[in-house]
């Protein structure tokens, strides 16, 4: 018998799988379970995005690409930013495609730490930034934000993390799982520090479009002082629900794009090219894609605030992405035991706070990026469950 735990690389088997997954493979096992759990738009691909893509595939444009993708796509991911956010990119050395956001998210990382650097994880936060961190043999800090302040990060946080050993702040708004933003006034103020501190930022962006309200998205980037100590990373994705077409971007200064493309180029050597066709005609004819999904994810979020808020959960109200955070102190479940026992009664799968940082316990994420009938549905069979508990101990 081979002891295969005396070839595996230990940094590997010590990290946790995804606590958004076991719960996801569990209602797949189930009949008739609604599941709230995944961060996947239920829209299609626009049709003029695929048409694209079939047309490209016809041509038999199916050999590699560049390295760090198509010239005339990140010609239009420069566009994109300078346009909607205000920061210009050179599409010839500041901008990589990479194999969806994750993967930006994973060069940069492996791109700029060290054994023994510590990196600031905001928290509550996704789930792949700590591993990724702890596998390069770095040392992830968590910074918990409250939600008395709206689930933002303050200067004042971010100061009392830092230490000599502190190199890099990751910054993931709009938030997954809370739905929190920063303003520019917010990233105005954690600008100041970010200087001071000398550190570098990994901006997650890839909910950017998904902001709802008068106010738009503001990148870090656009700050001044910000654009030559970040990295912004930002996909496909969900903007424009391409979850399966998996293709992403990063933008930074050309010294670090250079040895992320490098990384890049040996692990994975271009992004798919399809893809890449398909992006094009996204970012050149997509805007009206983004609204209509943008009008009708802030619909669903509104309706699921407010019938949360009827069944007796606090919950706070979301203004960007596709999530909400409800808080679920008041049943006396922790949050692993509140899923498990949800899912098994009423057929309705939520994630964990907790799976996104120990701050989360306490919380439930659920995903309205759903049909609205689902969404009913699975409020009602929460509002039961949430009823029957409040009977078993005596409320």
């Amino acid at each position: 018998m081979i002891n295969y735990s005396e070839f595996l690389n230990p940094k590997i088997v010590d990290v946790k799988p995804s606590g958004i997954r076991k719960f996801f493979s569990i209602a797949e096992e189930m009949d008739n379970v609604i599941s709230l759990g995944v961060g996947e738009p239920d829209f299609l691909t626009p049709w003029h995005v695929r048409q694209t893509a079939i047309y490209n595939l016809e041509q038999g444009k199916t050999r590699y690409t560049a390295n760090a993708g198509l010239a005339a796509l990140r010609d239009e991911i420069s566009k994109f930013y300078s346009k909607k956010y205000h920061v210009n990119y050179n599409p010839k050395d500041e901008i990589m495609v990479t194999v969806g956001g994750s993967e930006g998210i994973d060069m940069c990382i492996r791109s700029l730490i060290c054994p023994g650097d510590e990196v600031l994880v905001v928290e509550p936060s996704f789930v792949c930034y700590k591993p990724i961190v702890e596998m390069c043999g770095g040392i992830s800090i968590p910074i918990e934000t409250k939600e008395e302040n709206n689930f933002k990060l303050t200067a004042k946080e971010i100061s009392d993390a830092v230490t000599d050993k502190t190199k890099l702040l990751i910054l993931p708004y709009p938030n997954n799982p809370t739905g929190a933003v920063m303003r520019e006034d917010d990233l105005i103020a954690i600008a100041k520090v970010i200087e001071e501190k000398n550190l570098f930022v990994l901006s997650d962006e890839i909910y950017s479009e998904l902001t709802y309200g008068d106010m738009p998205h503001c990148s870090i980037a656009s700050i001044e002082g910000m654009k030559e100590r970040c990295i912004v990373v930002n996909g496909f994705s969900k903007t424009y629900s391409m979850t399966g077409w998996r293709l992403g971007y990063a933008l930074g200064p050309a010294d670090i794009i250079k040895q992320m493309t490098k990384l890049h180029q040996y692990a994975i050597m271009s992004a798919p090219t399809t893809s890449q066709y398909a992006a094009i005609e996204a970012l050149k004819h997509g805007d009206s894609d983004i609204e209509k999904m943008r009008d009708d994810y802030d619909m669903r979020r509104r309706y699921t605030v407010n019938a949360f808020r009827e069944i007796g959960l606090d919950c706070f109200e979301p203004e960007g992405a596709f999530y909400l955070f409800p808080c679920i102190k008041s049943t006396g479940l922790q949050s692993e035991e509140f899923c498990e026992k949800l899912i098994m009664s009423k057929r309705v799968a939520v994630v964990p706070g907790n799976a996104f940082g120990d701050s989360g316990e306490g919380y439930i994420r659920v995903s309205y990026c759903y049909s609205i009938e689902n969404i009913k549905e699975a409020v009602r069979r929460i509002g039961e469950f949430v009823k029957e508990l409040g009977a078993e101990n005596g409320n």
